[in-house]
């Protein structure tokens, strides 16, 4: 939303890590089964009742009902049941408009556990001092977090600028607040800063046209060559997690088939998914301080629009020439390394992370096709696939030219120029809607 003044209302979320004392940790875990209880008793009622009895209203009714008869269910707030309601509802729409799939059932293990608070004012949140707040959440109390971001509270407060609700969210590293922030800001200057193409790959993380690469240190490659799925954590967290997988392996082995897994090898789980959790996190650091950087930088941020699904499918086998009956794995086990080092990179993270900083900050994201962007020599324009000898390396083979140099700079430097020349797929915001709010636009791309 706009104003005549120049400010924008702008919706965001902010996550902050909880401190929470054993007894209160009980009490949410309580709290998220019995959302999740209801989300799948909602379910089977739901589809049980004939298309037209199914309304809103007789489904609030059923949730009172079950809250009385039910004291599990009367351990979550009425208001976080009221949120699970509107959820459920919403998950059909979307199912309804081709956005998603069908609402099923959440099961124990495979689903998050999350608890809504969808009233803000019913949180008061106050600032203790420079590192912590205090935050009410209903049936628990009041409860440290840790501040920081500054938030609007207190005589910060308005309605233009607030907090309208949040959402408890539980991982491996423990309970965390994520909260809904409104916010009136001015609307952004047209950002003055120069083009930049960007080629994501796995050797460089981040390849800029101008040479400027954005690199996390951390190498995706073993000595030996193998890809190095835990490069985000330290020689002694590699270690640790190296004799737990061998701890779990080893207590699995003493397990029955269909026998319940034993608390002893669950705290080994979870001991993984804390060490997992922490590389997570680690990475999601380096790609906000990464984007924020480019968004102030540069004005405008040229990517390529890739098919990272595709690109990450496993090869199909191919028939054994020797034995019809047989197929050959065709490279499975090399693919499945290059798989997983697509899948650590995040690069549809990344690209999503640049699309809002860039609009907030006045700059724009364009997408350009990605066919033959690093089989093109950025020198010539000479194209053929055998220029690229190495993953590293790009040599043209054109002999009027001669071009050597990185493959990931000389991707980059062939997006930038396919933006200059109008090959362009998407632009976020769409030209001539700079002050708007930030949308796509689909322009027809010129000819190869």
């Amino acid at each position: 939303m706009t104003s005549e003044l120049g400010l924008a209302k702008r919706q965001f979320g902010h996550r902050a890590r909880l401190a929470l004392s054993p007894a209160e940790t009980r009490v949410l875990d309580d709290q998220a089964h019995a959302a999740r209880t209801l989300w799948n008793c909602l379910h089977s009622w739901w589809t049980m009742l004939p298309k037209e009895k199914r309304n809103l209203s007789a489904a609030d009714e059923a949730i009172r009902q079950g809250r009385k008869d039910l004291d599990y269910l009367g351990k979550l707030p009425a208001q976080a049941a009221q949120a699970v309601l509107k959820t459920y509802f919403q998950s059909w729409k979307n199912c309804w408009d081709g956005r998603a799939d069908a609402p099923n059932y959440k099961g124990r293990f495979r689903s998050a556990m999350t608890v809504d608070i969808p009233q803000g004012r019913d949180l008061h949140i106050v600032r203790v001092h420079r590192r912590w707040g205090m935050v009410n959440i209903p049936k628990v109390g009041r409860v440290r977090f840790r501040w920081t971001k500054d938030l609007p509270v207190g005589k910060k407060a308005d309605a233009d600028n607030r907090i309208t609700g949040a959402r408890l969210v539980k991982n491996a590293l423990g309970w965390h607040i994520a909260f809904r922030v409104q916010a009136l800001e001015a609307e952004p200057e047209p950002h003055q800063g120069p083009e930049v193409g960007i080629d994501a790959g796995v050797n460089i993380p981040l390849a800029l046209s101008n040479g400027d690469h954005q690199d996390h240190g951390r190498a995706s490659r073993l000595p030996d060559g193998t890809a190095d799925r835990d490069k985000w954590l330290t020689p002694k967290e590699k270690a640790k997690l190296l004799n737990l997988e061998r701890q779990a392996a080893h207590q699995k082995s003493f397990r029955k088939r269909g026998e319940k897994t034993s608390r002893r090898l669950q705290h080994t789980y979870d001991q993984i998914k804390q060490l997992r959790a922490k590389a997570t996190r680690r990475v999601l650091d380096w790609q906000h301080q990464t984007t924020t950087h480019l968004a102030r930088t540069y004005g405008t941020v040229v990517v390529e629009q890739l098919n990272i699904l595709g690109m990450t499918k496993a090869p199909a086998p191919k028939p054994d020439p020797d034995n019809t009956d047989e197929f050959l794995r065709n490279g499975a086990a090399a693919k499945a390394g290059l798989n997983r080092s697509i899948a650590q990179e995040a690069w549809g993270r990344t690209v999503t992370m640049l699309t809002y900083k860039t609009a907030r900050l006045g700059g724009r994201l364009v997408k350009v096709p990605a066919p033959h962007t690093s089989q093109r020599c950025s020198a010539c324009g000479f194209i053929t696939p055998c220029s690229r000898e190495t993953q590293e390396k790009f040599a043209c083979k054109n002999p009027d030219c001669g071009f050597v140099g990185n493959a990931d700079w000389n991707a980059a430097r062939n997006i930038l120029h396919l933006h200059r020349i109008g090959h362009v797929i998407v632009e976020v915001p769409a030209a001539g809607r700079r002050g708007r709010r930030a949308g796509k636009t689909v322009k027809p791309a010129a000819a190869m």
